[in-house]
């Protein structure tokens, strides 16, 4: 009953004036009623760029207070009609604005330059640079060394201890003594002198009775088969076997005696390393009869380590570099191998 009074109510409504409303109107009335409808059912409607501009030129052919028929709120028709006037006054870009970017190789010299060499400013690796056909301002310099945590210089950070030990270890030679026990269970003392910079080993001698005579002509031999040029500072331990005399020979020869500090093997790293080395691979496989084989077994081992084995502190080099390694493409050449101390070790070279 209630529906029916409504329902009349409203058809005489449209009927005001004793005339029918014109069928327009009533359409009008109805699709501004269904909007209605779809804004309760609808929170946010998807609209496409076609949509949008649509609404966007039909706002500006109708008065401000006719806005409500539109299903989005006026703030949002003026941004349509913001990025329309922006897309209108748009140029076509024939790229990305600005200068070219560097070049990632580029970039990643400049930083090896710079972390390789802390004491050099923009203008000094810029210099570096153009040397090598690369034109770059030294203010890119300084955006690049920033940008990867790299200070100017002289603040850069300084050499790290292992740049700073190989640049002092020229003119270092480091002593120890390590002992071989032979098959009869007699000890021997084996000394030995080692080079820093170049991993090169002088084999002193071997003796049972390392006394301070004994330890003392090893090193005039030292001096008179002038190994002793180059050298500033001898390396050594608190041991009782280098007495007053060996270093007298040493001072008399311009090389200054270095003690490490007591018992501190680390401070004397390179001869240790060596020692661990040549038990390793030597003499823990050996058995020992005497002194004579003994010294033998360490002269072959010796003549490997110099001028065969790679270090990994050479950066996979040999000490002595009387052969030159010639790098071949081609791999048809055969591989020959050598024993050495009965072919416990082996030793590889290409065939000539």
């Amino acid at each position: 009953m209630l529906f029916s009074l409504l329902y009349f109510l409203i058809h005489r409504l449209l009927g005001v004036g004793g005339r029918r409303a014109d069928e327009k109107d009533i359409e009008l009335l109805v699709l501004r009623h269904q909007v209605k409808v779809l804004q309760r059912q609808v929170s946010r409607p998807r609209l496409n760029r076609l949509d949008r501009v649509l609404f966007a030129a039909a706002s500006t052919r109708l008065p401000r207070s006719s806005w409500s028929s539109f299903v989005v709120r006026p703030e949002t028709l003026l941004r349509w009609h913001r990025e329309l006037v922006r897309r209108k006054w748009a140029y076509r870009r024939m790229g990305r604005p600005g200068r070219p970017p560097i070049d990632p190789n580029v970039r990643d010299l400049v930083v090896r330059l710079g972390r390789e060499n802390p004491r050099w400013g923009y203008q000094r690796i810029r210099g570096e640079l153009l040397k090598l056909g690369i034109r770059i301002s030294a203010t890119t310099v300084r955006t690049i060394l920033l940008r990867h945590g790299l200070d100017p210089a002289p603040r850069r950070g300084g050499p790290t201890w292992t740049e700073f030990l190989r640049s002092q270890a020229s003119g270092i030679l480091a002593t120890d003594f390590f002992t071989v026990e032979t098959i009869g269970l007699k000890t021997l003392y084996v000394l030995f002198f080692i080079e820093l910079s170049t991993r090169r080993v002088h084999l002193a001698g071997v003796t049972e009775h390392p006394d301070s005579a004994w330890v003392t002509q090893q090193a005039r031999n030292l001096a008179i088969e002038e190994r002793l040029s180059g050298v500033r500072f001898l390396l050594r331990d608190r041991d009782a076997k280098y007495s007053g005399p060996f270093d007298a020979v040493l001072r008399a020869e311009g090389v200054r005696v270095i003690r490490t500090p007591i018992r501190a093997p680390r401070a004397n790293a390179f001869a240790e390393r060596f020692v661990g080395t040549v038990r390793q691979e030597c003499l823990d496989h050996v058995l020992i009869y005497g002194r004579r084989h003994l010294e033998r077994v360490l002269q072959a081992y010796v003549a490997h380590y110099l001028h065969e084995r790679p270090h990994r502190g050479l950066s996979l080099a040999v000490p002595a570099c009387d052969r030159t390694p010639q790098v071949r493409r081609a791999t048809q050449t055969p591989v020959e191998r050598r024993d050495v101390l009965g072919g416990l070790i082996h030793e590889y070279r290409r065939a000539a």
